[in-house]
């Protein structure tokens, strides 16, 4: 369970040109759940997943993750927070170049000093989900977008997270791969997994595998259904 409380993000605080991105954000996000917050540009969406997911701080509120106060939380804490309990998928990837596809998956485990080949092994299984096995050790700059986009999906999901966080992540999508994306989402809800979605989609907003949509506006919350 998420919950926030009066969550606000005030961007340039204290400043003339001071605005917020979120603005008194109360919400509930039960456990292994699919959310769609969906909404203009501008409207919030980003910022306020950046803050369930412990990338940034609110400037006022508070977030808690199943009964634990985060919001306040030192950032050497926070970093082990997001380490264990979150996946990132990002609308542009960030795959590094230069790596493989495997090496790019294994990367956010490094910190956590596991033995090498037991991340392989998990890697492995992973990609081999996403039906990547093939391509684990080509470099990830020779892949298609969709090749790219389930990669992506693999290096979040390389430390099982318990909440998967998606920012857009069928904007650079044609259609087909768009429901390929949903076909991954529908099967880490099925392994029980929390996952929340950025987007202005109609694929996505009108996709069976999302439960709850939250509709933003000027970083408020208009609608919750």
């Amino acid at each position: 369970m998420i919950e926030l409380t009066g969550v606000s993000k005030i961007f340039n605080e204290g400043q003339p040109n001071a605005f917020p991105a979120v603005d008194g954000i109360d919400l509930l996000l039960p456990s292994g759940e699919v959310t769609l917050f969906t909404g203009p540009s501008g409207s919030g969406k980003t910022t306020l997943l950046t803050l369930i997911g412990c990338l940034a701080k609110p400037s006022m509120g508070r977030i808690r993750i199943d009964g634990q106060a985060v919001s306040g939380l030192p950032e050497r804490f926070l970093t082990a927070l997001r380490r264990t309990t979150f996946g990132f998928v990002f609308q542009k990837f960030n795959l590094i170049h230069g790596l493989s596809v495997l090496e790019n998956v294994m990367l956010p485990a490094a910190p956590l000093g596991l033995p090498r080949q037991q991340v392989m092994r998990t890697a492995m299984e992973i990609l081999e989900k996403l039906d990547l096995t093939r391509k684990a050790h080509a470099r990830v700059e020779w892949l298609s977008g969709g090749e790219a986009q389930r990669t992506a999906m693999a290096r979040a999901l390389i430390n099982r997270p318990r909440v998967v966080i998606a920012d857009e992540p069928t904007a650079n999508l044609d259609s087909r791969l768009g429901s390929a994306f949903l076909q991954i989402i529908a099967d880490l809800r099925h392994d029980g997994h929390t996952v929340l979605i950025s987007s202005h989609d109609p694929l996505v907003l009108h996709a069976p595998v999302v439960e709850r949509v939250v509709t933003m506006r000027d970083g408020r919350i208009v609608e919750r259904g």
